[in-house]
């Protein structure tokens, strides 16, 4: 057998080290410059997301000044008032319309941002989505059953209509279905789980294709359906930002928490058990997390894809794969990204609007492959 080198086994040796508290930090603590650009990433970051999101509430089909705007947020706080110079519509706008979408647009790009990051630990796979384990499939199907019941059916739980419900748990319970057949004897190998994931996700697509081709009731509702699917940020009040807000960050929170368990996970299972780590408790706990992101996500958005790929790679490039630091920035990222891709969607062919699902595609796909060609060899798992 092959020996490996004291150099080839230094860098598992410090991330072991790293994850179970032991060894001396000097052997993998970063430079001074390098720790210098992390501590300043989180600050930066969301310094660019402030900046997003008053451009983002500032413009649209009908555009309204950035000091208007502030004016007409500092108002509602009652601490300082302004006397109102600007039209009523724009105030309407603002509070009733644009801020409640842009808000939707920040939660929906840090939560799949972080269910990237999850999965990604999770899986060991730099290519996993986290629309990978059915998610996806599932919250279409939801939707379609949705819109295939009569227009007459209206409910709302917590300010969201049946659409919004109905996709919520298709995705919850898809990733669930895909987490079962994964398991056998209370293991869950990764590969298992990613093929799972690929046949629930190719049997929900056909369920819902039967169901708009034999169904026609759907007629005009189908164009609809379609604007849900390419994804479109839908927030039709404050209470459905509320109680999204208050899931995503959870799940964020949830994903800190989880950060040492994901660097356990990239040194293989059968190390991360070795550090103490009970592996197949925590690969339940990282799934339902990142389900209920998603979850939560596609409930005000439809599908919305890439955001859970670029964010956590820009992250992971430029700042490193301690999970510490890449769960809050991928949220960042992700919520900066999204929120401007909604911008770009009402503003580019206004007062006309472009899928949001399919604008992060154009954007995010050719900047992803820049994005690694331009990394090299420099990108570390």
């Amino acid at each position: 057998m092959t020996r490996l080198t004291s150099t080839e086994r230094t860098p598992n040796m410090a991330d072991a080290n790293h994850v179970s508290g032991m060894g001396n930090p000097r052997r993998w603590k970063p430079s001074g410059g390098r720790m210098s650009w992390r501590s300043a990433a989180l600050p930066v970051l969301a310094l660019a997301l402030f900046v997003a999101l008053a451009f983002a509430a500032a413009y649209g089909a009908v555009s309204i000044s950035p000091l208007t705007s502030a004016a007409i947020l500092l108002n509602q706080t009652h601490i300082i008032h302004f006397t109102p110079i600007w039209p009523a519509s724009d105030e309407t706008i603002l509070l009733l319309y644009r801020l409640p979408r842009v808000v939707g647009a920040a939660l929906v790009g840090a939560a799949l941002g972080v269910a990237g990051v999850l999965f990604q630990g999770l899986l060991r796979n730099p290519l996993a989505d986290p629309l990978l384990l059915g998610t996806s499939s599932g919250a279409a199907l939801g939707a379609t059953i949705a819109f295939v019941l009569p227009p007459t059916f209206t409910a709302y739980w917590f300010g969201f209509g049946v659409i919004a419900v109905l996709a919520f748990a298709g995705a919850l319970l898809a990733v669930g279905l895909v987490y079962l057949l994964a398991t056998r004897n209370h293991r869950t190998p990764v590969v298992t789980l990613l093929l799972a994931g690929v046949a629930v996700s190719a049997v929900l697509t056909a369920a819902q294709t039967m169901l708009i081709t034999l169904n026609d009731r759907l007629g005009l509702r189908l164009v609809s359906l379609y604007r849900w699917i390419t994804g479109s940020i839908s927030v039709e009040s404050w209470t459905q930002a509320q109680v999204v807000a208050v899931l995503v960050v959870a799940g964020i929170v949830a994903g800190v928490l989880l950060a040492p368990a994901l660097d356990a996970f990239a040194l293989g299972e059968e190390m991360a058990g070795h550090l103490g780590l009970r592996v197949e408790r925590y690969k339940l706990v990282t799934v339902l997390v990142a389900a209920l992101l998603v979850g939560a996500a596609v409930s005000i958005s439809g599908i919305v894809g890439f955001v859970g790929l670029v964010a956590p790679h820009l992250c992971r490039l430029t700042l490193g794969p301690r999970h510490r630091l890449l769960v809050p920035a991928s949220a960042l990222a992700g919520a900066i990204f999204v929120v401007v891709a909604d911008l770009l969607a009402r503003v580019l062919v206004a007062p006309a609007e472009l899928p949001l699902g399919v604008l992060t595609a154009l954007v995010g796909g050719p900047f992803f492959l820049w994005l690694l060609r331009a990394a090299g060899t420099r990108y570390r798992w």
